[in-house]
């Protein structure tokens, strides 16, 4: 009797909660909800693209994600605290670069807004390879691999994007070909005499992945509607910093950290792109780091 007792205060708990985040980028909204995790919404776009959700494979596609990612209960409420720190330092970016802010989707979708390292290789928010970020202008080396720098490699991505857009002719073929590759999609359209990435039949993680930042668009845009119910003071916020120029070589990052008046782990904390000790700078380039002011 205990258990139904206990269900009956969960329940009366849900029903009567008022306070409920309804957005974690911007304003924030209140509202009150009893809808469940099996929520549907009428209609979804990616960059305002329509997806269309009356043909059967792209519907069943669109919930398959829908349900796993609304499921995914411990990971997508973290996703959604980090993007209250981290949305406001790629929105800016996509903005400036003409790049659809739905994009900041992908980035989710990619690391879960953390410098994540894939089993190849890919690392940071965007995941990129070594390769590919040398080709989009980042450093990468054993001081410094500016994959793990946030603005950098949004920027990075912005071009990439912005490329693929221009030769696939939609934002989500150029968001299938982060994944894909844009070889491989446009050898696809090539091939099966089709233009639209609803039509295309891909591998199997790019078959999905499109589908995924929809599914994560929805859930961040809707928390509510899927049972993420997060009071404004646990979304993880901004920290305030300052930053400091260098332009010769740094031998001990530990002692320069505390001149600052920090100490090392928070220095590595806010500048993940230092990946040394030390920061040899032979050609007197110029970096900016990121001193934290207060709430670190």
């Amino acid at each position: 009797m205990n258990w139904i007792k206990k269900t009956g205060i969960i329940t009366a708990v849900v029903l009567t909660s008022g306070a409920l985040i309804h957005a974690v980028s911007g304003e924030i909204k209140t509202e009150t909800t009893t809808t469940s995790k099996r929520y549907f919404p009428a209609s979804v776009d990616f960059a305002g693209e329509a997806t269309p959700l009356n043909i059967s494979d792209v519907r069943e596609r669109f919930d398959r994600e829908l349900l796993v990612n609304a499921n995914l209960d411990a990971s997508t409420l973290l996703i959604i605290k980090r993007a209250n720190r981290f949305f406001p330092i790629i929105e800016p970016i996509l903005k400036k670069n003409g790049v659809p802010d739905d994009f900041k989707y992908l980035a989710v979708a990619e690391s879960a807004l953390m410098n994540a390292t894939s089993s190849a290789g890919a690392k940071g928010f965007w995941q990129f390879m070594p390769a590919t970020a040398k080709e989009r202008g980042m450093e990468v080396n054993d001081e410094v691999d500016e994959r793990y720098h946030l603005e950098k490699s949004t920027e990075a991505a912005c071009r990439y994007l912005l490329d693929a857009k221009s030769r696939l002719g939609s934002w989500t073929l150029a968001a299938a070909s982060y994944n894909g590759g844009l070889a491989g999609v446009n050898k696809q359209i090539t091939s099966q005499g089709v233009s639209n990435y609803y039509d295309l039949l891909l591998t199997d993680e790019t078959h999905r992945y499109v589908f995924r930042i929809l599914a994560l668009k929805e859930i961040m845009k809707n928390p509510t509607l899927y049972n993420f119910n997060v009071m404004p003071e646990e979304l993880y916020q901004g920290i305030p910093t300052k930053k400091v120029v260098v332009d010769s070589s740094v031998t001990d990052l530990a002692a320069f950290a505390k001149e600052q008046g920090i100490n090392y782990k928070i220095l590595k904390i806010h500048n993940p792109w230092l990946r040394d000790k030390k920061l040899t700078n032979a050609s007197k380039k110029k970096y900016e780091l990121e001193i934290p002011l207060s709430g670190y």
